[in-house]
This record gives structure tokens, C-alpha cells and sequence, in this order.
């Protein structure tokens, strides 16, 4: 992709005559872009519709403005009308995909006993069990984005402090451990993670039955497999999971300013869509406990 974007990116300057705040605008889009592909281990001429919707869902999550994000699939789509008219790819992703509604969805929560119910389906008898549980208890103590978790090195956790580091390009974010997920991460870092990578220098936290770093797409079908276990109705996606944590951590107590910063949203009108669960809860309370309710 690097060698296409510097095609692309001098296309850009001598073809089209960009100015120069368009053409680094052009570069900070794709860019980033890249390392999301990188993180995601996608090929940027193997990426599909459904991996650039998924872009767009990490982008609103990370509190970016609606005319940012159109921005960014210009940008995308830019490039790959380049490519697709080089013959570097056959069909262009971007085609269907349209740019997202001002309005903020609500986002799909789990009640704390469907969460329950997921986090004890993965049973510690045999070396996939061990990581299923410690990964899912993680997802839901970190409420860090898929992509986050499964970049995350073995040694950006401090099991002495029960912090995790979570690394960006231009920032990072320290999020604590909770009791449950700290006690299943040790087993599953004491215990199995040794035995299931075959090279010692593996990196990664999370790995696969092959001992390599965990996809993706491989983190959403353990979930789908517990949910299905759990017979749970609701649609549990890892999104989902980070949602749950957010409005259970609001509803008992805790700060907005400090969730924001667990979850590392940029701008605190991302975090503050949890309000309304808040709300509801509180009229929940009201209801019960006033004699005029």
C-alpha cells in the first residue's frame, strides 16, 4: 500500500494541482487509514465494503465530527478510484459507501446479567478456554475497541499494577484492571499463552490456536460463539461489549470525564450519548422509591 499511496499522493500534487493543506489533509486521512488496515492485518486491495463500515463505526467512536469523517471517505475513495483505474484492484469498496448521519445512534446495550451470563459461558479446562475467558473479561473491564485488543503486546499489561497500556501513534492511555479480569489474565498468561505460541518472540497478548496474533475477525466469531452459548438474543458485537462497559460504569457513579478518558475519546459529546441510559436509571429509582411517583 505504501508504494501506491506515493503513486497516489504524486498524482495528487502534479495531475491534479492540489494546494499544499489539501494534499496533507489527503496524507493524514490515509495514513491513518494504513495503520487501521495494519492493525486489522487486511491488504488494502483485499479491504470490502464491510471493512470500511467498520472504519467508519472506529472513527464516530473515537468522537470524530460527522464532516471529518466525510472527509476521511472522500479521501479513501479517492485513492481507490486511483488504484481501481491502475488495475491494482478489481472492484472499489468505497462505492456503495455514503457518508454518516449528523445524528448519533443509541448505542446496543447489555444488561449486567447478560454480561454475566457471556463472561461465564468460557469454562478454564482446556488452553482456549483459559484465553476465551481472560479476553472477554478484558473486553468488558478495558471497554477498548477490538482493534485495540488485539494489537495490544504482552508487554503493555502490568499484572503487578493491574494496568493496561494502550499504545497509539500519537497518544496513549493507561486503563486499570478490574479484580475478575486481572485474575483470568494471569491464568491465562501463567498458564496458557506460553504453550500456545511456537515462536518465543510472539508479541502479541491474545493469540490464536497457531500461536499468532488474534484477528480480527477471529475475536468477533469467539463472541458470536458464547452469545449463541449464552443464548442470548441481543446482537453482541465487541462494540457492544465497550457500550456495556461505558453505561454500567456510568450508571453506578462514576465521573463522565473518566470515562471518557478509559474509552479515549477525543471529545467528551461521544461519551456523553451514555447520559441517557443514566436517565433511565434514574427515573427507574424515582419510580420505585417516590411515594408520588
Amino acid at each position: 500500500m505504501e508504494r501506491q499511496l506515493k503513486f497516489f499522493f504524486k498524482f495528487l500534487e502534479e495531475d491534479k494541482k492540489l494546494s499544499e493543506n489539501t494534499l496533507q489533509s489527503y496524507k493524514r486521512d490515509l495514513k491513518q487509514f494504513k495503520r487501521y488496515l495494519e492493525a486489522c492485518e487486511l491488504h488494502y486491495n483485499r479491504v470490502k465494503e464491510d471493512d470500511i463500515k467498520d472504519y467508519i463505526r472506529e472513527l464516530q467512536e473515537d468522537g470524530k465530527k460527522a464532516s471529518s469523517i466525510s472527509r476521511c471517505i472522500a479521501s479513501i475513495r479517492s485513492f481507490y478510484q486511483f488504484v481501481l483505474r491502475n488495475k491494482k484492484i478489481k472492484v472499489d469498496p468505497t462505492a456503495h459507501i455514503q457518508s454518516p448521519k449528523i445524528e448519533k445512534r443509541v448505542p446496543s446495550v447489555l444488561t449486567s446479567k447478560e454480561v454475566e451470563l457471556l463472561l461465564n459461558q468460557p469454562k478454564d479446562i482446556d488452553l482456549k478456554g483459559i484465553r476465551d475467558k481472560a479476553m472477554l473479561e478484558f473486553a468488558y473491564a478495558t471497554g477498548m475497541k477490538v482493534t485495540e485488543i488485539i494489537s495490544l503486546d504482552i508487554d503493555d499489561v502490568n499484572l503487578k499494577t493491574g494496568m493496561v497500556t494502550c499504545r497509539h501513534p500519537d497518544r496513549q492511555r493507561n486503563i486499570p484492571l478490574g479484580t475478575m479480569s486481572l485474575r483470568a489474565l494471569k491464568e491465562y498468561i501463567n498458564d496458557a499463552r506460553d504453550i500456545m505460541i511456537k515462536n518465543e518472540d510472539e508479541k502479541a497478548l491474545f493469540v490464536n490456536v497457531n500461536g499468532t496474533r488474534l484477528t480480527r475477525q477471529g475475536f468477533w466469531k469467539i463472541i458470536k460463539y458464547y452469545k449463541e452459548q449464552a443464548h442470548i438474543t441481543k446482537d453482541i458485537t465487541p462494540h457492544v461489549l465497550r457500550h456495556s462497559f461505558a453505561t454500567h460504569l456510568l450508571q453506578n457513579g462514576a465521573d463522565l470525564k473518566a470515562i471518557q478518558t478509559m474509552l479515549g475519546h477525543s471529545d467528551i459529546s461521544s461519551t456523553q450519548v451514555y447520559m441517557q441510559f443514566q436517565d433511565e436509571n434514574l427515573k427507574s429509582i424515582y419510580r420505585k422509591a417516590h411515594p408520588r411517583a
